[in-house]
């Protein structure tokens, strides 16, 4: 019987909703500044999710969305010039305070510290997006409670690929059945699955409608005492919120 060992969390979407009134918005303003009339809508960056990671996700949109435009000879320097003027703008939001942590998140980390559980991120966002996020909600000290922060491109294959979580994994030394993952979307899952862990999904609205077969447990969110989450697949264990004691009974599912 596996004990539980270590929670791995992804960041966007599950830590936070940063996408719709975070990324996004940093797009738009990243174009903006460059003088380029590319505006995402709510319905397209949608759409533009079918891609993780933002560098991966602009040249998507010009190859699938924007076919009239011309790339310069340069491309790769012009999509990374972006998406670093991108992670500033978004940098910048989360320094505003306008993107606060899910519901459940912060109780359930200090929870895990408390029971001197070992946490690790896996994520295709940048390190400086994951350092502004935690820094911003948690404070600087957060940044020393996870051992392993595997984002970006720390790893050649981006989710739905498993790599990411097989780096956190190799990096702590763990095997995966004594861990647990929390992610949001299908892209998370299956690279989450793929790397043998069971796996918490809490939704969002880009997310609702994903395919989560294998998951551990799907929620609306993580929950708190007072605002239980909604149950949408598997068996909670008449529990109101996520804590260790409903993991720990995950874990032997």
């Amino acid at each position: 019987m596996a004990t539980l060992q270590a929670l791995i969390f992804d960041v966007d979407g599950t830590l936070a909703d940063t996408e719709r009134d975070g990324h996004r918005v940093a797009f738009n303003q990243a174009f903006a500044e460059a003088g380029l009339d590319w505006v995402w809508s709510v319905e397209l960056y949608g759409e533009l999710l079918a891609v993780t990671g933002g560098k991966e996700r602009i040249r998507y949109y010009l190859e699938n969305f924007n076919t009239d435009f011309v790339l310069p000879e340069n491309d790769v320097a012009f999509i990374a010039d972006l998406h670093q003027s991108k992670t500033a703008h978004y940098t910048a939001l989360l320094e505003s305070g306008g993107i606060p942590l899910r519901p459940g998140v912060k109780r359930l980390l200090n929870e895990a510290r408390e029971k001197c559980l070992r946490l690790a991120i896996a994520t295709t966002t940048t390190p400086i997006n994951v350092e502004a996020l935690l820094v911003n909600t948690l404070g600087k000290e957060s940044m020393e409670w996870f051992e392993v922060i595997a984002a970006g491109d720390i790893v050649p294959a981006k989710k739905p690929a498993s790599d990411i979580y097989d780096y956190a994994l190799q990096e702590m030394q763990l095997d995966a059945d004594v861990c647990m993952a929390f992610e949001d979307s299908e892209n998370g899952i299956l690279s989450s699955r793929g790397a043998k862990l069971r796996t918490i999904i809490a939704i969002n609205d880009y997310t609702k409608d994903h395919d989560f077969s294998g998951a551990a447990l799907v929620l609306d969110h993580l929950g708190e005492p007072g605002q239980r989450f909604t149950v949408l697949s598997g068996d909670a264990y008449g529990a109101d919120y996520v804590d260790i004691a409903l993991i720990e009974k995950l874990m032997q599912g």
